[in-house]
């Protein structure tokens, strides 16, 4: 009984012991397994005829308590640089609204009936001056031809009515003379009401002239000044039009006033009776696409004269799927804002806020998309004048530009939503970074959502709002802590093709 319990003690005093060596073990770990690991590899080296130095055992991170953090990532003041980390990019997490969207083609397109402006001649004449150039920048009330006036129905109304209104002073004349000499007695009554009757016949046709002047494009003022004058009016202006206001006179310029040339650029001439000032036309810039006539010309009555184009606000057209047509019927439903991303030689820009007008109501039989067309107001980026004081205007958004819209179709609520580039992937985890000083720990997130721009982070517990991740650099930081740790860097890690 005696032997027994003593065999009993030494089997209990053994597992005794070796718990006390495991936990010891355990806690010195940090101290004696690089250099185990080190002997480990050393050896191998040895029995496959390599030098010890061939593949050094990596050196591991050590935290502020000793113990191995391969997941943690210091960083130099210059790396801070080198990764452009400045202070938006490493600001706290917010909670924030998502907006799903869709990403479609499109192109920068004129606004029909607005960006485009026909001047034509009114009346057939010969251009006797042209003021304006190609590709030159005018405001409305801005002086673009003179003709000289050979439309002989006009020629042959004024004259007739010229005509008329002599005879009419004539029968005036006539009808005062017989007032006196019918009060005398010295003739009857009868011709004073004959010479009456004539005038009235003789306004009638005055009246009908002067309603056919009209149809021709004069305005009150210029026919009395017909009359008024004695002079025919053989010289027409044309001007360039105003697109929003229709509040001055609907006439032919065909008066003497002096008017705003193409290229004057001061205060002393003024525009034609009825416009609006300059300085009020100022942001209503039209540019002269195109110019089809010549000094010397003959033109015919509704012949174009020039184009004008106002590229002041523009449309963006896209094109977007069949299948996309629910998505953006909600989209314009809400009012959800648009955003347009232009790729240029400085990277992409986008254009962020832009309203969706309208999605066209028809499907294209053919390639079968959907057109849906978004505001776009334009900016000048170049306005100047040359050695003439002709003025050229540069716009920062062209027609026919292409570029791509993102449409919102569906929107989330209270979401961690950080940019692409602030998480990676390695093999089935996503990870970011948190910033704690100049260290950089890693952190496995789950991702939601991912798009070309952003990605939406579960709210789980493996982040929260107010920590500081870094919002750039997720791939070079990865491959840095890949390289620490003595794993291959893929660089191809992260990034899908």
């Amino acid at each position: 009984m005696r032997f027994e319990f003593n065999q009993f003690t030494v089997t209990a005093l053994k597992w005794v012991a070796g718990i006390v060596l495991v936990v010891v073990a355990g806690v010195t770990y940090s101290k004696w397994w690089p250099v185990v690991s080190g002997w480990v590899d050393a050896t191998l080296a040895n029995e496959s005829g390599e030098s010890p130095d061939a593949h050094p055992a990596p050196k591991p991170d050590l935290d502020s308590g000793g113990n191995i953090a391969l997941e943690v990532l210091r960083l130099s003041p210059q790396a801070f640089q080198n990764l452009r980390l400045t202070a938006d990019s490493l600001r706290p997490i917010e909670l924030t609204d998502y907006q799903r969207s869709i990403t479609v083609p499109a192109v920068v397109a004129a606004k029909p009936g607005r960006s485009s402006v026909v001047v034509s001649s009114p009346l057939n004449g010969v251009v006797t001056h042209v003021h304006a150039v190609t590709g030159e920048a005018v405001t409305p009330g801005a002086l673009l031809f003179e003709v000289r006036l050979t439309y002989e129905d006009l020629v042959e109304t004024q004259t007739a009515y010229l005509k008329t209104i002599s005879e009419l002073e004539v029968e005036d004349r006539e009808i005062a003379r017989l007032e006196s000499a019918t009060q005398s007695g010295a003739i009857s009554g009868r011709q004073l009401l004959e010479r009456r009757y004539a005038k009235e016949k003789l306004e009638a046709f005055a009246k009908s002239q002067r309603e056919a002047l009209r149809l021709h494009g004069l305005s009150e003022r210029q026919i009395e000044g017909i009359g008024k004058n004695g002079k025919l009016m053989g010289d027409l202006r044309i001007y360039a039009p105003d697109v929003d206001s229709h509040d001055h006179d609907q006439e032919l310029h065909l008066s003497q006033a002096d008017a705003l040339t193409v290229g004057f650029t001061g205060s002393q001439a003024t525009l034609f009776p009825g416009a609006i000032p300059t300085a009020k036309k100022e942001d209503h810039v039209l540019i002269v696409e195109q110019l089809d006539v010549h000094k010397g010309q003959a033109i015919v009555s509704g012949e174009t004269l020039c184009t004008l184009s106002d590229y002041t606000d523009l449309f963006i057209e896209g094109k977007a799927f069949e299948h996309d047509i629910a998505a953006l019927t909600e989209a314009a439903s809400n009012n959800w804002k648009v955003s347009a991303l232009i790729n240029g030689s400085t990277g992409q820009q986008v254009i962020d806020g832009l309203n969706l007008a309208y999605v066209s109501n028809s499907v294209d039989p053919i390639s079968r998309t959907l057109s849906l067309f978004v505001e776009l107001p334009n900016e000048r980026v170049r306005d100047v004048l040359n050695s003439e004081d002709q003025r050229f205007v540069s716009w920062k958004y062209r027609v026919g530009q292409r570029l791509e819209l993102r449409v919102p179709v569906e929107e989330w609520k209270d979401q961690i939503v950080l940019p692409a580039e602030a998480v990676v992937k390695e093999g089935t985890d996503w990870f970011v970074f948190q910033q704690s000083g100049q260290t950089f720990t890693r952190v496995p997130v789950h991702v939601r959502h991912r798009d070309q721009s952003a990605v939406v982070i579960a709210n789980d517990g493996s982040i929260f709002p107010g920590d500081v991740v870094a919002r750039k650099g997720a791939h070079q930081m990865q491959m840095a802590i890949k390289n620490k740790t003595g794993g291959g860097a893929d660089p191809h890690a992260g990034h899908s093709h």
